[in-house]
């Protein structure tokens, strides 16, 4: 019996932030000490920041990184850690990680697959290290060798997978078991989705079975730099069970899990004559080290109890945008939010989300630990509440037009007032007369309901843009928009109306899951029964019109199937209608198929408008940012040849 404690970290880490990042990194290593841990598995790119982008491919980011790594040595004096970093060598840059053992580094070793798909873009910065290719470079003034290296430590022998490593199908852990490895760390950089945990969970414990090793896998944490959350979800397994699990969304810098795992067990699990093969020649980077002797002691292998539920999703997203808002909030070094509260589903979904941040930061590090970590609010000095908190931290703004119905102005004071937001209301009708009279005047008509519905609809939203703007330069806030994706693929709103905004928190989410979500999360808000019980409508049109949102474009659920078959799946306009079928039998085929083409026009036609959203977080990988995960040209053919297809189609079908 050979036992050793292997510690898992999540970071919450900022791009470029050298002596942030380098604090947290020493803090986490001293706690994995503390707790008795030898083996320390730190995120991707640790030292950097996953998310720099483009000033990867600064020669000072890559000094910087080195200059950082060499100070981050003396704090692993009396560990085997891993630190990540950008590293170029020989007119190429790579994403490595590097083994420190006790206080001096005793190799580099470089990502083989890099992920190049959905938000990620690493091809664009790093190149693929080579397998089996080894060579040296220099760090601290001594030469350390670089490449597809194996390590043996005081005897215990270590490889890595460095994320993208272990989703792919020729996972190098079977090389490296093969050639006899004890220990296979994985630092990851994998964003959060909806689901992608039990996706983890299975390839780290399948990991560790296959391959007969203990798997340990590090994370990021929170929101690092504005678009992706991380949720910090460490997991060790051993001999094909996940023996602990770290706690995921958590508004903490770091957390840490770690699990007292046999090594002797392992290897007599490889020796089994069904694992036996010809063992590959790899000769390990040696390095000196003690492990002391530790008692067997049982991981922390349980998932949270919310995790354990029927409603994992919506604890998920709940959990997700709390802690992305939280961290933007103190990372952007904004004194708060404010939100444009119509008093329908998306406003109130974002305003609640708001809530939710404070409840959960309160939850875990106290009233007074979360007011720590806002220190640059001078407006939270004094506040002895979470109800205080939210007061100052969330304003909501009613504006209404003579097209605003009491429904909504009570709905949306009674969410804002459940809350505990400030709640204002601003009669924007004026503005909106104003500009009528002003364009009126200078085209020589009066614009009328009759031949100019668009333009009218359109000035009521944009005319409550610039008072909610105000406000939140007053307040140093930051203004949140409330626009959907179920509307940025048809481009059902406004521009600099419903779409103003420096973050949009839940542009990555349908209108179907918000509704769903809404009415779940009605037992903790009460007040939110006044927006669920309403048709979703942008109240844009006289009363009398009777507008609602799936009037002027389709059913929700349609709309977010279509989509997702047209722009997930890539199907053609014909394909999409035929899956329509399948699934919305009910539908009269030509009107399917109008609704079908309604979709792919406005989609087409409304690319311009996606490009103009305000950052939104990614929750899942159905997001429609082109900046980060669906490109889509501005200018198209319209799918004319396609849509010419499937009216054929349609026809047949009612010939």
């Amino acid at each position: 019996m050979q036992l050793i404690r292997v510690a898992s970290v999540a970071l919450n880490q900022t791009p470029l932030d050298w002596d942030g990042n380098r604090d947290r990194i020493a803090a986490a290593l001293a706690a994995a000490r503390r707790a008795g841990a030898t083996i320390v598995c730190l995120p991707e790119l640790a030292v950097s920041g996953y998310g720099c982008e483009d000033a990867f491919l600064s020669p000072g980011v890559h000094r910087t990184a080195r200059e950082v790594l060499v100070e981050l040595l003396a704090e692993t004096h009396g560990l085997v850690a891993c630190l990540g970093l950008p590293i170029f060598h020989r007119k190429a840059l790579y994403n490595t990680v590097c083994l420190a053992v006790d206080g001096r580094p005793i190799g580099f070793v470089g990502k083989q697959y890099l992920a190049g798909d959905g938000v990620h873009y690493e091809p664009r910065w790093f190149r693929p290290w080579p397998a089996g290719a080894r060579e040296v470079t220099e760090v601290g003034g001594r030469e350390v060798p670089i490449g597809d290296l194996l390590f043996d430590c005081g005897g215990v022998v270590i490889g890595f997978e460095i994320c993208e490593d272990a989703w792919v199908a020729q996972r190098p852990g079977a090389e490296l078991a093969l050639a006899g490895a004890d220990v296979i760390l994985n630092p990851s950089a994998s964003h959060f989705a909806f689901g992608k945990q039990a996706i983890r969970r299975r390839y780290v414990a399948e990991g560790s079975r296959a391959f007969g090793v203990t798997y340990v896998y590090s994370d990021p944490l929170g929101n690092e730099a504005g678009r992706m959350i991380y949720d910090g979800g460490t997991l060790i397994a051993h001999n094909g069970e996940i023996v602990a699990a770290g706690r995921r969304f958590s508004f903490a810098d770091w957390t840490l899990a770690t699990a007292v795992v046999d090594v002797e067990e392992s290897r007599m699990r490889q020796a089994r004559p069904a694992s036996r093969r010809t063992l590959p020649t790899v000769a390990p980077v040696r390095a000196p080290f003690a492990f002391p002797p530790l008692r067997p002691e049982a991981g922390a292998a349980a998932a949270a109890d919310w995790e354990e539920g029927s409603s994992l999703k919506e604890e998920e997203f709940r959990r997700a945008v709390a802690l992305g808002l939280f961290d933007y909030l103190r990372k952007s070094r904004a004194r708060g939010f404010v939100v444009s509260m119509s008093g329908g589903a998306d406003s109130a979904a974002v305003a609640c989300l708001v809530g939710q941040m404070a409840e959960l930061a309160v939850a875990e590090l106290g009233l007074e630990g979360a007011l720590e970590r806002l220190r640059h609010v001078p407006e939270l000095a004094g506040v002895g509440s979470q109800r205080e908190l939210v007061e100052q931290l969330l304003t909501c703004v009613y504006q209404s037009t003579a097209n605003s119905s009491e429904t909504t102005r009570a709905a949306a004071g009674a969410v804002a007032q459940a809350l505990g937001a400030t709640f204002l209301e601003l009669d924007v009708e004026p503005i909106v007369g104003a500009y009528r009279r002003l364009v009126g005047d200078a085209v020589g008509r009066e614009p009328s309901w009759e031949t100019d519905d668009v333009a009218l609809q359109n000035i009521q939203a944009r005319g409550r843009g610039p008072g909610v703007w105000m406000l939140a330069n007053l307040r140093s806030a930051l203004l949140l928009a409330t626009s959907n994706r179920s509307e940025a693929a048809v481009g059902y709103a406004t521009m600099d109306g419903d779409t103003c905004g420096g973050l949009s928190p839940i542009a990555g989410i349908d209108k179907a899951f918000l509704r769903h979500w809404l009415r779940w999360h009605e037992a903790a808000v009460p007040a939110l029964a006044a927006v669920n019980a309403q048709q979703p409508t942008a109240e844009l049109r006289p009363p009398g019109a009777g507008q609602t949102d799936e009037r002027d474009l389709m059913p929700y659920p349609l709309l977010d199937a279509i989509e997702g078959a047209a722009i997930r799946d890539k199907h053609t306009p014909l394909e999409t209608f035929l899956e329509m079928r399948a699934q919305f039998p009910e539908v009269e085929p030509r009107q399917l198929g109008r609704w079908v083409e309604r979709f792919f026009d406005l989609w087409c036609r409304n690319q311009w408008k996606r490009e103009r959203y305000a950052p939104s977080f990614h929750l899942d990988d159905k997001n429609l940012d082109p900046k980060t995960s669906c490109r889509f040209p501005i200018l198209s053919g319209g799918f004319a040849r396609e849509l010419g297809q499937l009216r054929a189609h349609v026809d047949e079908l009612a010939s």
